[in-house]
């Protein structure tokens, strides 16, 4: 029999997703969770995971009770973990604090989990309900719960353009089409992802850092630079900077066969040079994203170019955009488009999740694909 639940019910599971989206780019590859307990309808503790390898959401709720918390409700975002990891197991602590009724908004698919955790509340005679809030929670956790169940990390792509859609004039300048408001944005993007991915073509024409340089980033995000024949230049800021930021450059084992000299001199330099099958010439992306996932990268952030943007479509890898559009009009029939790749043969559907809001000057379009 499906869980019934009230509006307060309902009330304390937004709270405890509100606190979860507090670990954003601080848990990872760990799940965003918030955790609330209520006695009477009073909100006597409250906590979310902070950072990985820190206390859970549960054992920070139950730290913060100004009372004691036997009999009380808690509020989950995600069903409670049952086995030792870098933390002890929230169920036990729980079971312990006497919480009287767990309600979790989702199933964990970890393997370790998996209903593991709510069959041990219950076998402690702890009163059980999940689903409640369930949509919110996996949307919140949907990095997450993609690396869980299929091992490849969230691919967000990102890109700016004109009102006409070029990213670059007829004589490749792209500096700057957006204002500054929407570069810090992007900054602060950077600094909760696990990796920023660019393509040869974009190294060689900008010489970027692909770092972010706003604030105190909540992590230190891989570089990544998709290079089938070898070319990143030594001298290139990417490389100068390898001992200090993590750079990984994802090429073809031909390219590595036929170019072991650059491959070692790069290697020398600090980067790690990663040999992968390849499609079409080019490096397999999803031979790329499975490695990744295998490190337990969560979320993999694409800047471009325009070919990188496109195969990732054409092959359907991608699971978010956000498109910065300024308002400006390049024009020219030389200058660079935003997207390439093969395309669609037809004019597709909209797409049915799309959000959009004002960034300074500029506007920003966030779709799920």
């Amino acid at each position: 029999m499906a869980a019934s639940f009230n509006p307060a019910d309902t009330q304390w599971m937004l709270r405890a997703l509100a606190l979860a989206r507090r670990g954003r780019g601080r848990v990872e590859p760990n799940p965003m969770v918030g955790c609330v307990i209520v006695r009477d309808g009073r909100v006597i503790g409250e906590g979310y995971h902070r950072r990985f390898g820190g206390p859970h959401a549960e054992v920070n709720a139950i730290r913060s009770c100004t009372e004691s918390p036997r009999g009380a409700t808690a509020y989950v975002t995600l069903e409670p973990c049952c086995h030792v990891g870098k933390t002890g197991p929230c169920t036990e602590a729980l079971i312990t604090a006497g919480i009287g009724r767990v309600v979790a908004a989702m199933r964990d698919p970890f393997a370790k989990v998996a209903g593991r955790g709510l069959r041990r509340l219950r076998a402690a005679g702890v009163d059980v309900a999940v689903g409640l809030c369930a949509r919110a929670a996996e949307e919140l956790n949907a990095p997450y719960l993609k690396l869980r169940r299929r091992g490849l990390p969230w691919v967000i792509l990102k890109w700016a353009q004109s009102l006409d859609g070029r990213i670059a004039t007829r004589t490749g300048r792209s500096r700057w089409i957006t204002g500054q408001e929407s570069r810090r944005l992007v900054h602060r993007l950077r600094g909760r992802v696990d990796a920023v991915l660019v393509g040869i073509g974009t190294v060689l024409a900008d010489d970027p850092m692909l770092t972010c340089r706003q604030g105190r980033p909540a992590r230190v995000a891989t570089r990544i630079v998709l290079d089938s024949r070898l070319r990143l230049p030594p001298e290139s800021r990417l490389v100068r900077t390898a001992r200090f930021r993590p750079l990984l450059v994802a090429t073809t084992r031909q390219a590595m066969t036929m170019r072991l000299r650059s491959a070692r001199r790069l290697e020398r330099a600090g980067a790690e040079i990663l040999a992968l099958p390849s499609r079409a010439g080019r490096v397999d992306l999803r031979s790329l994203l499975a490695e990744l996932g295998r490190r337990e990268m969560t979320n993999v952030l694409v800047e471009g170019g325009a070919e990188v943007l496109g195969t990732f479509l054409d092959r359907r890898l991608a699971d978010e955009a956000w498109v910065f559009v300024a308002p400006r009009i390049i024009g020219g029939r030389l200058a660079l488009g935003a997207v390439g790749g093969e395309g669609t043969a037809r004019i597709a559907g909209p797409l049915a999740r799309v959000e959009c809001r004002r960034v300074g000057r500029d506007w920003l379009f966030r779709a799920r694909l």
